[in-house]
């Protein structure tokens, strides 16, 4: 994808905002011990971190070549 080569800054910004919130959720999630709100509170901050990841390998991805050609 081009779009992530060409604008690094808004990729690095991106990864650092979903890098911050997952782990400020996560963190906080954990706190919230025997509640059942806490555990929503973690997956939604994997979730960011896994999107966060998601932005960072997306300018390395090779493009697939279609089969048949």
């Amino acid at each position: 994808m081009k779009f992530w080569k060409e604008h690094e800054k808004l990729r690095i910004f991106l990864i650092l905002a979903f890098f911050a919130a997952g782990l400020l959720l996560v963190v906080g999630g954990w706190k919230m011990t025997g509640k059942l709100s806490g555990l929503g509170i973690m997956i939604v901050g994997v979730v960011f971190l896994l999107t966060a990841l998601s932005v960072y390998n997306t300018p390395f991805e090779t493009p697939r070549k279609k089969t048949g050609e």
